[in-house]
C-alpha cells in the first residue's frame, strides 16, 4: 500500500502544489489531498477540515507537508499527527515542487526511507541559477 500524501498550506498554495503533482502524476493526483487553511478560518476548523479530508489515509501511512514551521497551517497538522499511530504520520514544513515529486516517486516505499528521500530533494534543488542559464549537461549526464 502507497502512504498517503498530505498537503497542508496557506491558501491558494496547497491547492497549488497538488495540481502541479497531478500535471506531472496524473494517474496518481488522487493519492495526494490538498488542505487551503484561509486566512479567517479558525485552527480549530481547519483542523475539523483536514480531519475529515484525510480520513481515507486513516488506515495507513501518511506523509504531511506543510509551507510554513510554525504557522497555523503546520500547526494544524502537528495537531493531526495525533491520530495516527505512532510513527504512522510524518510531517515535513517548507514544502517545495521538487519535495512533493519525490514523495510521489517513492510513495511506495517504507514512511522513514521516503521521508530522507523527500528531505533530500528539498535541500538538493534548492540551486542559485546563473544569468546565462545552468551549465550544459555533459554527454554522460548525471
Amino acid at each position: 500500500m502507497d502512504n498517503g500524501i498530505l498537503i497542508i498550506a496557506h491558501a491558494p498554495l496547497a491547492s497549488a502544489l497538488r495540481q502541479g503533482v497531478a500535471h506531472v502524476f496524473p494517474e496518481a493526483s488522487a493519492s495526494v489531498l490538498a488542505l487551503d487553511v484561509q486566512a479567517q478560518d479558525a485552527p480549530e476548523l481547519s483542523l475539523a477540515k483536514a480531519r475529515d479530508l484525510c480520513r481515507p489515509l486513516q488506515a495507513g501511512s501518511v506523509l504531511i507537508l506543510t509551507d510554513l514551521l510554525g504557522a497555523t497551517p503546520c500547526n494544524v497538522a502537528l495537531e493531526l499527527t495525533k491520530d495516527w499511530q505512532s510513527g504512522q504520520a510524518r510531517l515535513v514544513a517548507g514544502v517545495n515542487m521538487p519535495m512533493l515529486l519525490r514523495a510521489m516517486t517513492y510513495r511506495g516505499e517504507a514512511l522513514p526511507n521516503m521521508l530522507q528521500k523527500v528531505l533530500a530533494a528539498g535541500a538538493q534543488c534548492i540551486v542559485e541559477v546563473p544569468a546565462d542559464g545552468p551549465p550544459a549537461k555533459s554527454k554522460g549526464g548525471t
